[in-house]
């Protein structure tokens, strides 16, 4: 066999182990969504690994504008956006989350990975430098490393390592591209970026800043508006917003706000936007739906912070590690990979839907289960989940 057939069943093998010990839990078929349970294989379980942070999957608000964008405008449009697939709802769209983030302008990608993907590359040029976090979502990476620019990463929100790389490249070359981007919330730990240290840093050093708002957008500050709100800190500190359409907005897509200009050479410039298929009207309906749910109901954002109060805090009082998040992504550490999938396993019996993350998605020895908590799980469903991680960590001695 080739180099590609050697790695084809290697991984298959792997599978198969995993499956044999009943420790395979991805791609799993749902046969049943609810806001706080799903059913699988016939078996209903408290939802722990959804992103509707705001319990707005099935508000009757979105629904309502999803539907009418649907009769409208029908199931697509007539083909990508630079051409004949831009409407009026795509412009009301993007007009409206420029809007609610409070930029000048907003463009809508088909997802958030390509909003990541191909805006660093349309953007920066080959003597030009791009710092990332290390923790930075694979998006962030992967659209880094196409890019034809340097590519650095600086140590998990470490300011100092940060400063260090940006001024021995300002000594190189005073009038490069300097880009330095980073999460708002970060995917697996569930911790904030220390936002006006690294702006402060940003403007010194003529570097532009970047931040995705993936796991803050509607979620953090005061109003839910992100992680500007979240610090009281003007829209002038980051150079760029970019997001998901499919997490605390429960639809689909992506997004990238700043100036009118910088947007208006996105939309003509990068390549993930020029060359893919326009967000369909439907997609649409629910996005702009969305935004004006949560303009309104704010007592979902009060709902959404006890409820991950109360998680924490008890998962705390078991003896769990959970970093220091702090937001709506819960880090359970148990280790070692073994007894995180077997935990999982167990967990999954008792009627809890939570998922395992292993290396290489986490440093080795850092697995874990990440749950996420919304706006609309009940204190009893969280008592619940608190109680099969109690007895069950207990039984596996992890705890």
């Amino acid at each position: 066999m080739g180099a590609i057939e050697d790695r084809v069943s290697a991984f298959k093998q792997r599978l198969e182990g995993l499956k044999a010990n009943g420790h395979y839990y991805y791609l799993q078929q749902v046969d049943e969504v609810g806001d706080t349970r799903v059913k699988i294989a016939g078996r209903e379980m408290i939802v722990y690994s959804s992103y509707n942070y705001l319990g707005l999957l099935h508000h009757p608000h979105i629904l309502e504008k999803s539907r009418q964008a649907l009769e409208e405008w029908g199931t697509g449009t007539h083909g990508v956006r630079v051409l004949s697939g831009t409407t009026k709802l795509h412009n009301e769209c993007e007009a409206k989350l420029a809007s609610y983030m409070g930029t000048e302008d907003a463009i809508v990608y088909s997802s958030g990975f390509m909003a990541n993907l191909t805006t660093f590359d349309a953007l920066m040029g080959r003597r030009d430098l791009i710092v990332s976090d290390q923790l930075a979502h694979a998006s962030i990476i992967d659209g880094c490393r196409i890019s034809e620019a340097d590519f650095q990463r600086f140590r998990h929100n470490d300011t100092e390592d940060l400063e260090r790389l940006l001024k021995a490249r300002r000594e190189q070359s005073a009038n490069c591209g300097i880009m330095v981007i980073v999460d708002a919330v970060y995917s697996m730990d569930g911790d904030v970026c220390p936002l006006p240290e690294l702006s402060g840093i940003c403007r010194h050093y003529g570097a532009w800043l970047v931040v995705d708002e993936a796991h803050s957008l509607g979620v953090l500050g005061k109003n839910g508006k992100g992680i500007l709100e979240y610090f009281d800190m003007p829209i002038s500190s980051v150079d760029l917003l970019t997001g998901s359409l499919a997490k605390t907005i429960p639809s689909i897509g992506g997004y990238v706000a700043g100036s009118k200009d910088v947007i208006t050479f996105l939309r003509n410039n990068a390549r993930g936007f020029v060359f893919s298929a326009a967000v369909p009207p439907a997609a649409l309906g629910a996005i702009i739906g969305s935004v004006e749910v949560m303009e309104t109901e704010k007592w979902r954002l009060d709902k959404v912070r006890g409820n991950i109060k109360r998680f924490v805090g008890g998962l705390n009082e078991l003896g769990y590690d959970t970093l220091n998040t702090q937001s709506c992504v819960i880090p359970i550490i148990v280790g070692e990979d073994e007894p995180t999938l077997e935990l999982t396993r167990l967990c999954h019996i008792d009627g809890m839907f939570v998922s395992p993350i292993v290396p290489p998605a986490v440093p080795p020895k850092k697995s874990r289960l990440r749950a996420n908590v919304t706006a609309a799980h009940t204190d009893e469903d969280i008592d619940i989940a608190l109680e099969i991680l109690g007895r069950r960590g207990r039984e596996l001695g992890i705890i």
